[in-house]
């Protein structure tokens, strides 16, 4: 039994390009590059659905990190606040006294 031909991303990129030109058929170009036909429509599928997404906006997905991160530095402080206010009142109350 044969084994399994793992191909890069770039290399299935570059067959799926083929395709999309239409200069060669899905036959052909499968069987130049030791491919079933059916796995190559399936990578052309997925590179169709996905396209759209190299046209989205970056900023999106790193504004809502930066709000995330935001968010979290809040809740820190927050604590530390907290934290050092009970620091303050158990030593007022048990009259332990730091330099």
């Amino acid at each position: 039994m044969p084994k399994r031909k793992r191909l890069s991303a770039s290399q299935k990129a570059q067959i799926v390009l083929e395709v999309i030109r239409e200069e060669k058929s899905v036959s052909q170009i499968a069987a130049e590059n030791g491919i079933h036909p059916n796995q190559i429509h399936k990578w052309k599928k997925q590179a169709l659905e996905d396209f759209a997404q190299l046209f989205e906006d970056d900023r999106k997905g790193e504004r809502a990190r930066e709000v995330e991160h935001e968010k979290q530095v809040q809740e820190l402080y927050a604590e530390i606040g907290r934290l050092s206010a009970q620091l303050s009142w158990l030593k007022k109350k048990s009259g332990w006294k730091l330099e």
